[in-house]
């Protein structure tokens, strides 16, 4: 693995490793392998290593100091950027998270995380890429290839079976060595030997009985087999041992400086219990990450100050000249626009509604209604690691304005509420009490009420990550002076993990009602404790609760004109330096059915209506598993109640993950947007008016009904996982079914007490219309293969339609009469092609021979021994076309003895 630049040779940078790791004694390299803070590593000047950072990066590269003050470019999360099946475009994307890391100061970005879409309730669902193993090793490693290309390190996580959030401390996953290796951790070993990842990170999980910071599978087969050089960094306190992790392959404990190494690892390699030259490789290879990143120079040259706060000016500087720098810079905006467009999947478009009509076309829109929860509180992202603070989130019905102009009149409702807590104060609703300035005021005190800092925020929501500050503080104070604009029911809260008070001082008379406590009331002039007591994280888990803590909130009866006093008191732990929470509020709105009826009479009114609809960052987030997947609320009755009024209703579905659509069919058009990132509005603009045709294909399959899924629980049962499904997740799952089911002979006719046909998805793997049609017309493959051979496949695409347009044609394999059990059908290439209206053009797709075989697992089947991968001689089935469900073409190829 080469690092950055012609002169970094592989021998030149291992000479340049080697000649470091000598000047550090057993202290030295040992404590080089646990974090110097939360985001830090430990610098050594008699090396000339520098400090180097780390920091969360799966949907933009959040830095050390996590706040509106440094905002970061928020892309689109990781299933939309999966859905547009375009490695070049994800290859640009990864350039511009080196280029924020640069601007940052950030050596090593936390991501991408390619762990695999087993279940449509993994509450990081939308943080991962794809169901299917070979398209999240192709975007992932697009992504990798092209953060690394900026000298900024990629850590691929989380190494491994770390699907799901429940009890994910402690659970005990148990898959089956086949499974393991052709699902789980084939698109690690793609990215460790084919895009060269510099960094692997260690999962919370345990697989086989032991907890992944301890697990053989951090030497074999990642290590020893795959042949990988670079570090593996645990997740977050997922450290628990001195002796087992150090010898199971872990080399560097975050965050720090505490941890079970430091002095016991250093007595445990004297005393025999771990051999010096683990150490020494441990060492080795946190230098060579070093040189890789350039935090590595002549030991003999002025080296870093010896402590954590090290001068990375340097590094910051020439981030700041990088294009894609600026978050809210033209290079930027423009690429996350392209890549949100790219995401965005068109489930469904009958009788051709979209793309629309501009104005003064003939059928021009005059009027448009965009209406939902997420029209009015677009959501950009999912909740927990993988959050960021953007400079901008355009809405929906602000990028529609932006394109439309003057023309046509843009109107907005809410309908309903999907979730029922305020969201932060911004500088949109609140003032600083001491400024008179928009935002709020913050202040920390010492033990004996000192003020340590004051300063004004832009927000309400406050995240503290190793804050000094704050680890002096005994009292952090969040105030806020808010008029109301309108009489009636203000609601005020907050979110937050710890003792809290929040306090209201009006001007003028009113009642409070709390949604989760007991009634208050509120007198003129009296400062008035609406909370005063300890929030407390609902299941223990308290990283999670830090990502997306518990909300408290109620509610103020405000004549417009008053001004109120609000003020949020937190008492952090003595010494912490973390610390997440917010204060909320709002403007009072209508509710219930008030709320709904002027949605639907908005829509009623208009030429279109769009309603966004989904989920939020409270709803898919780190930390918690999902419980079902109906929309929150009553979102679906606001599209039934929409679609009734206009025929020419656009569902818009901003969701990360799967969700049910029950009422698909009674709509013309539905569009995918996922967390599309920063430049939602912008990107949803485009592909409705036909600006940019919708690029996506879904990477995940899309279920009618819950009940249906292959695989559905993420819960543990006495500690444990069992991936009973083996090699059939996904469409795999659903194909498996199906195919079961047709060798059992036609359907039995309902009612007929007999057995039905199985269960179809509502969209499946692949899915994705665009704005023109296609045929495609001939597949072109060799009739024998030997069997190390690659496949060398040539399709012929005719564009039918009208319009210019995108396909993606993806290939699969199939094998009917196989020793080994198979899924029915899987994923073995793809590739995209661009093709004007009339043209032809033939695509090459080329299929690695590993996709015709199987992992024969050792005996015992307990991932040691004499395991490998083999390739079973006979006739597959080669299957082509622009989804899983609709493969028109179709050719036989013998693989040679």
């Amino acid at each position: 693995m080469a690092g950055v630049g012609a002169a970094d040779s592989a021998g030149a940078l291992e000479k340049q490793v080697t000649e470091a790791l000598s000047r550090l004694d057993l202290e030295a390299r040992v404590r080089l392998l646990t974090g110097a803070s939360f985001w830090r590593t430990w610098p050594s000047p008699e090396a000339g290593l520098r400090t180097m950072v780390l920091s969360d990066g799966p949907a933009g590269v959040r830095g050390e100091r996590c706040d509106e003050r440094e905002p970061s470019a928020n892309l689109p999360c990781p299933s939309a950027l999966a859905a547009t099946w375009d490695e070049p475009l994800l290859g640009a994307v990864g350039r511009l998270l080196a280029a924020q890391a640069r601007a940052k100061g950030v050596d090593v970005v936390l991501g991408p995380t390619v762990n695999l879409h087993r279940s449509p309730l993994g509450g990081r669902h939308f943080e991962c890429l794809s169901e299917d193993p070979l398209l999240t090793a192709r975007v992932g490693g697009a992504l990798v290839r092209g953060i690394q290309a900026g000298g900024v390190a990629a850590t691929v996580k989380h190494y491994v079976a770390n699907e799901s959030e429940t009890d994910r401390f402690t659970v005990d996953v148990r898959v089956d060595e086949r499974a393991l290796r052709e699902v789980y951790l084939a698109p690690f070993e793609t990215l460790v030997r084919e895009a060269g990842a510099w960094a692997v990170m260690a999962a919370y999980n345990s697989v086989a009985g032991a907890t992944m910071t301890e697990n053989a599978l951090l030497r074999g087969p990642l290590k020893d087999e795959w042949g990988f050089d670079g570090l593996v960094v645990s997740d977050w306190i997922a450290t628990r041992s001195t002796v087992p992790a150090a010898l199971a392959g872990l080399d560097l404990v975050m965050p720090g400086p505490w941890g079970p190494w430091g002095p016991a690892l250093v007595g445990a390699v004297r005393d025999g219990s771990v051999p010096a030259e683990v150490v020494e490789d441990k060492a080795r290879r946190l230098l060579r990450l070093a040189a890789r990143v350039g935090a590595l120079t002549d030991p003999a040259g002025p080296g870093p100050a010896d402590d954590t706060g090290a001068d990375d000016t340097g590094a910051k500087d020439a981030g700041a000249r990088d294009a894609g720098a600026d978050p809210a810079g033209p290079h930027a905006r423009d690429l996350l626009r392209r890549a949100a467009a790219g995401g965005m999947v068109l489930l469904r478009n009958e009788d051709g509604l979209l793309p629309l009509p501009g104005a003064g076309t003939p059928g021009g829109i005059r009027r448009i209604a965009v209406v939902g929860p997420n029209a009015t509180l677009p959501r950009g992202q999912g909740g927990g690691s993988a959050t960021v603070f953007p400079p901008h989130l355009v809405g929906p019905a602000d990028g529609l304005r932006a394109a439309l102009g003057d023309g046509v009149e843009v109107v907005t409702a809410t309908g309903v509420r999907a979730e029922p807590w305020p969201a932060p104060l911004s500088t949109a609703n609140a003032r600083d009490p001491e400024s008179g300035e928009p935002g709020v005021r913050v202040r920390f005190f010492d033990a004996d009420g000192n003020v340590l800092l004051g300063e004004r925020r832009l927000s309400g929501r406050l995240m503290f990550m190793d804050d000094p500050v704050l680890a002096r503080s005994a009292r952090v104070e969040v105030t806020a002076l808010l008029t109301a604009r309108a009489s009636g029911r203000h609601p005020l809260g907050f979110a937050g993990m710890g003792r809290f008070s929040l306090r209201a001082h009006p001007a003028s008379a009113g009642a409070t009602g709390t949604g989760t406590g007991t009634d208050v009331s509120v007198a003129a002039g009296v400062e008035t404790v609406l909370y005063d007591d300890t929030l407390e994280p609902p299941d223990g888990d308290i990283v999670a609760a830090f990502l997306r803590p518990p909300v408290w909130w109620g509610g103020v009866d405000l004549t417009a004109g008053t001004e109120v006093l609000v003020t949020l008191r937190h008492d952090p732990p003595a010494g912490m330096p973390v610390a997440s929470f917010a204060l909320l509020g709002e403007e009072p709105s209508p509710t219930g059915p008030r709320e709904l009826e002027t949605a639907v009479e908005l829509a009623a009114s208009a030429d279109v209506a769009v309603v966004v609809v989904g989920t939020s960052d409270r709803v898919e987030s780190e930390g918690v598993d999902r419980g079902g997947l109906d929309l929150p609320a009553e979102q679906d009755e606001l599209v039934r109640r929409v679609a009734a009024v206009n025929p020419r209703t656009v569902v818009v579905v901003n969701a990360g993950a799967p969700v049910l659509l029950p009422w698909r069919e009674l709509v013309p058009a539905v569009l995918l947007s996922w967390f599309p990132g920063q430049e939602f509005g912008a990107a949803l603009a485009d592909v409705l008016l036909g600006r940019a045709e919708p690029g996506g294909r879904l990477p995940t399959t899309w279920p009618a009904r819950a009940e249906d899924c292959p695989v559905w629980s993420v819960t543990p049962v006495d500690g444990a996982l069992d991936y009973t499904e083996g090699i059939h997740v996904g469409y795999r799952g659903w194909s498996r079914r199906a195919t079961a089911a047709a060798a059992d002979g036609p359907a039995a006719p309902v009612g007929s007490g007999l057995a039905a046909s199985p269960p179809a998805p509502a969209y499946p793997f692949g899915h994705g219309l665009g704005y023109t049609t296609w045929a495609y017309e001939s597949l072109d493959a060799p009739a024998v293969l030997a069997p190390d051979e690659p496949l060398r496949v040539q399709v012929t695409v005719r564009n039918s339609g009208d319009r210019p347009g995108r396909t993606v044609v993806q290939a699969y394999l199939s094998r009917g009469d196989s020793a080994v059990e198979r899924p029915a059908l899987w994923l073995v290439g793809f590739a995209t092609a661009d093709v004007a209206p009339g043209q032809r053009a033939t695509v090459s797709v080329e299929i690695a021979p590993r996709a015709f075989q199987h992992w024969r697992p050792a005996l015992g089947g307990d991932g040691g021994g004499a395991g490998g991968w083999s390739t079973e001689p006979g006739t597959f089935t080669l299957l082509v076309g622009p989804s899983s469900a609709r493969l028109a073409l179709r050719r036989d190829v013998v693989v040679a003895s």
